[in-house]
C-alpha cells in the first residue's frame, strides 16, 4: 500500500461564512449533509453513515474560519480539514478541503468529498 499524500479541493459556495461554518463544525450542521447522524463529546466527533461509525478527534478550530480533524483509527500525520475561504475583493466564499489518500484512492475520495459538497449545497441552498 503507497503512502497517504496531502490533496486540497476547493468548492464555491454562495452562503455566507457564519452559516456555513454552522455546517462544518456543529454536530446537527454535519449530519445535515456529511454523516447521517454525528455526537460530539470529549473532543471527538462520532460520524455514523448507515452501519459504519468512525470517530475523529477535534484538532483544531477557529471560528467562522475552519476544523480540523483526526480520524483516530488513521495513520498519524493525516488529518482531514475544512477551510472557509474568502476573496477580500470580490467576497466570495469557497470551502478548501485538506484530506489525505493514497495514489489508488484519490480518485474515489475526490468523488466522495465531490458528492458531499453537492449535498452541502442542496441543503444550505446555494
Amino acid at each position: 500500500m503507497s503512502e497517504k499524500k496531502k490533496f486540497t479541493l476547493e468548492y464555491e459556495l454562495r452562503s455566507s461564512p457564519r452559516i456555513l461554518f454552522s455546517f462544518i463544525s456543529e454536530p446537527n450542521g454535519l449530519s445535515q449533509w456529511f454523516a447521517d447522524d454525528v455526537i460530539f463529546r470529549d473532543q471527538v466527533y462520532t460520524f455514523t453513515w448507515d452501519d459504519e461509525v468512525q470517530k475523529a478527534k477535534l484538532l483544531s478550530i477557529k471560528e467562522n474560519k475552519l476544523v480540523k480533524f483526526k480520524w483516530l483509527d488513521d495513520e498519524p500525520h493525516c488529518y482531514f480539514e475544512m477551510e472557509i475561504v474568502q476573496d477580500e475583493l470580490t467576497n466570495d466564499v469557497a470551502l478548501a478541503i485538506t484530506d489525505f489518500a493514497t495514489d489508488e484512492t484519490l480518485n474515489e475520495k475526490t468523488k466522495i468529498w465531490d458528492n458531499q459538497i453537492t449535498y452541502l449545497l442542496s441543503v444550505i441552498g446555494a
